[in-house]
């Protein structure tokens, strides 16, 4: 005879929940490391203690090597965005207005979210992947066998390089973004390019250049973060690495849109 309490384990209802304790130890356990990984970081980085051959070589990976990626998708979505609000505005219009709304959109928000969108894609499951794939083959053990903190070794050139080359990927992504958006207008409508861009200087602030900026640190340090963490906490050889690979990817993904959210009620709201 079934009593109640198997009963009770074999019903849907207590697998979801079972399903959802599990999911939400897991996410415990990723924050708690991610929280200890970066104060152990930050600890090196206030004390100076930087590889500085091996962190350029992060900075050219970070930066040079995610350049053609970012420019492609800010430059698109500067053209989705501006092939249906260009036109619209010159009908009812505010065709001169065009720049300035264009350069608050993307210095404000595009520039800085879509370059993140695209590191992560790009930069971040490759951490991921690199640290993970050290892991479940024990480089990262053979590391600290030699009496090297796998911390500073991995993560601290790493996150610098993010925090260093994100706010130049933003820049260059935001610049290309506005002439993709010019572009794009004088090819759409009949406004010229020096309407445009008359209109563009109305749209840039320095208070809107600095949270650009700032956010940009953020998104950056943020995601070589995670991506080191979870392909840290990698186990159970290959399926572990893509386990881990995506964890990073979901994470940075919710972690640069909570980021953008905090900015714009801090700053705009």
């Amino acid at each position: 005879m079934i009593t109640f309490k198997q009963y009770l384990r074999q019903s849907t209802t207590y697998k979801i929940f079972k399903i959802f304790i599990r999911e939400f130890v897991d996410f415990l356990t990723t924050f708690g490391d991610i929280v200890e990984n970066g104060l152990k970081t930050l600890r090196y980085i206030l004390t100076f203690q930087v590889n500085v051959k091996e962190l350029m070589d992060q900075c050219v990976r970070f930066g040079i090597s995610s350049l053609p990626i970012t420019l492609s998708i800010v430059g698109m979505t500067s053209i989705i965005v501006t092939s249906q609000v260009a036109s619209e505005m010159v009908k009812q219009g505010g065709g001169h207005f065009v720049g300035l709304l264009m350069s608050i959109l993307i210095i404000r928000e595009v520039g800085a979210i879509m370059s993140g969108f695209a590191i992560v894609s790009m930069i971040g499951s490759s951490l991921a992947s690199e640290i993970a794939t050290m892991r479940v083959t024990e480089q990262i053990d053979a590391i600290s066998v030699l009496d090297v903190d796998p911390i500073r070794y991995l993560f601290v050139p790493r996150i610098l390089s993010g925090i260093i080359m994100m706010p130049v990927i933003v820049i260059i992504a935001s610049a290309f973004g506005i002439l993709t958006g010019a572009l794009t207008t004088k090819l759409t409508t009949e406004l010229g390019y020096r309407a445009y861009f008359d209109s563009v200087w109305l749209g840039i602030y320095m208070k809107d250049l600095g949270v650009c900026l700032l956010k940009s640190i953020c998104f950056g340090g943020t995601i070589a973060l995670i991506s080191c963490a979870c392909g840290y906490q990698a186990s159970g050889g290959a399926k572990g690495v893509g386990l881990a690979t995506t964890k990073a990817v979901v994470w940075s993904f919710v972690a640069i849109v909570i980021w953008d959210m905090i900015f714009a009620i801090a700053f705009f709201f």
